[in-house]
């Protein structure tokens, strides 16, 4: 069975503005009809900057309906990544419902690219249309949908390309895996230019037909009132990241919450936190989910009934999965033996929803699929009972001496005690063993003798070359525009710092 895609209603509770799935559709007629007038023709590409609210939403299906594929923009971007984005996409135009900038207008005039500003979400104005023809027309959508940059706008721009049909089975998996019940009124607090918020937890349950809410992604306004929200607008599902969590569990709790389920991805998710994240949703189920781009996004996830486990993703959904010795094409499952139960490895998977390629870089796609396989870069072993664990991604490894360490399995440790708000461990440079391990904490506590006793809990609770040679206190731990810990730049930082002298506390409270 095909899934077919039939828009519900969405709505942004901050601004009290809906649309019901009548309106859109009026809309959406409105809108097709503008970019056309702006010369929009199928095969065209077009940059939408404006993410979580109604009219990126009206202006990708509008884009769609017309054959047109969509590349969808960090709304902060600055004009130096959107020169370096715009000579790698060529997009035709330029949609923006806040106003475009000034300082963006020259540098889309010198690529040729028309700006459209999009700034009106009034279903009033529009005559009806039938819906059942303009939801006949999105289904009829084929060839390439999605740019998504990962990386690169500084230095070369990296798009991961999507196709009608990719998506389309990618929802066709996930319908499989998640009851209608529970995403009947959705809410998005993440951005909504890359795939977990995109394609997952805002396009999969809308275009199911279910209601979706918008917020502004990651804003720490919108978090603090998170519980008294997800009560009011009887939200029955969201995704997350753990980074917003830090924010999140010092919240009230929702009252008399609607809450059926609840997804954390994008990130390795600790023991620790998975448990403080169910408690605060009270009787909803917490899963963890795995997904990256290439494969747009969730592509596993733990069942309903799993216990929560440091980095415990599942089976997958919808593809397989493959523990390997190497992350290169000449360990491609199909070719090589994996790894054993239990033994950590590089990640494999094979999916019907893996990205076309990487744009105008068919190099780059040869370095990382072969047979249909995908290499995804990321550290992982296969458990006794089939399901996936993850540590962290391969150039996140620390390399103490030969012996290979994963962050995450520090931070695990570490953020498990009282008193710390936030950790994030990094490679450190060592005289004698090359790389040592780095620990920088966020936490109100006093110095003596917090972080004595935080020394001894680390001592207990890790094997001796895990214990971190390096300690910093930060205020804050910094993420990326996708809520991830950024580690590149915590590590810049952290190297002009000197590091904390653990034996006088140690001293001090002895």
């Amino acid at each position: 069975m095909t899934f077919r895609l039939s828009p519900g209603s969405i709505h942004m509770p901050q601004e009290d503005i809906s649309l019901s799935s009548e309106q859109v559709a009026n809309l959406l007629v409105s809108r097709t009809r503008l970019l056309s007038k702006n010369g929009l023709q199928a095969g065209d590409r077009v940059f939408i900057r404006h993410g979580n609210c109604i009219n990126f939403f009206i202006d990708l299906l509008a884009c769609w309906v017309m054959g047109a594929c969509v590349v969808p923009l960090e709304p902060e971007l600055t004009r130096n990544e959107l020169g370096n984005l715009l000579r790698k996409a060529k997009p035709r135009l330029f949609l923006d419902a806040t106003g475009c900038p000034n300082t963006f207008r020259e540098t889309l005039e010198m690529e040729n690219t028309i700006v459209v500003e999009t700034g009106d979400q009034n279903s009033n104005k529009v005559a009806a249309v039938g819906r059942e023809d303009v939801i006949a027309q999105i289904n009829a959508a084929q060839g390439d949908a999605l740019i998504l940059f990962t990386s690169g706008s500084t230095g070369e721009p990296k798009g991961v390309v999507h196709t009608h049909a990719a998506l389309r089975a990618k929802w066709q998996s996930l319908s499989r895996e998640i009851t209608p019940d529970t995403l009947r009124r959705t809410l998005c607090i993440l951005p909504t230019h890359f795939g977990h918020g995109l394609i997952c937890n805002a396009l999969f349950p809308w275009l199911s037909g279910n209601a979706l809410f918008l917020l502004p992604p990651f804003s720490p306004t919108s978090l603090m009132g998170l519980g008294s929200l997800l009560a009011r607008c009887e939200i029955t599902f969201f995704s997350s990241v753990p980074a917003i969590w830090q924010l999140v569990l010092k919240t009230p709790k929702p009252v008399n919450s609607k809450l059926v389920e609840v997804f954390c991805g994008s990130a390795p998710l600790s023991e620790h936190l998975w448990r403080e994240v169910i408690e605060w949703c009270g009787g909803a189920k917490v899963r963890n989910v795995y997904g990256i781009t290439e494969t747009g996004s969730w592509i596993a996830g733990s069942a309903n009934d799993s216990l929560p486990a440091d980095g415990l993703v599942g089976y997958p959904w919808g593809g397989q999965f493959a523990v390997m010795p190497g992350g290169s094409i000449d360990h491609c499952p199909s070719e090589k033996l994996p790894c054993a139960v239990g033994q950590k490895g590089y990640i494999w998977v094979k999916t019907s929803t893996l990205m076309k390629g990487y744009l105008e870089r068919d190099d780059w796609t040869a370095e990382k699929i072969s047979d249909n396989w995908f290499s995804t870069g990321d550290i992982g072993f296969i458990d006794e009972s089939g399901q996936l664990v993850l540590k962290g991604r391969e150039r996140d490894e620390i390399n103490r001496g030969g012996l290979k360490i994963y962050p995450v399995d520090i931070e695990a440790v570490v953020s498990r005690f009282p008193g710390v708000i936030e950790a994030c461990c990094f490679a450190c440079d060592d005289p004698v063993f090359d790389q040592s391990v780095g620990v920088s904490i966020a936490t109100n506590e006093e110095v003596i003798p917090f972080l004595a006793d935080l020394y001894e809990w680390t001592s207990e609770h890790l094997p001796s070359y895990k214990i971190p040679t390096c300690w910093f206190r930060v205020d804050g731990i910094p993420k990326s525009n996708r809520g991830k810990i950024n580690r590149k730049e915590l590590a810049l930082h952290c190297a002009g710092l000197e590091p904390l002298n653990m034996a006088r506390f140690l001293k001090a409270v002895n």
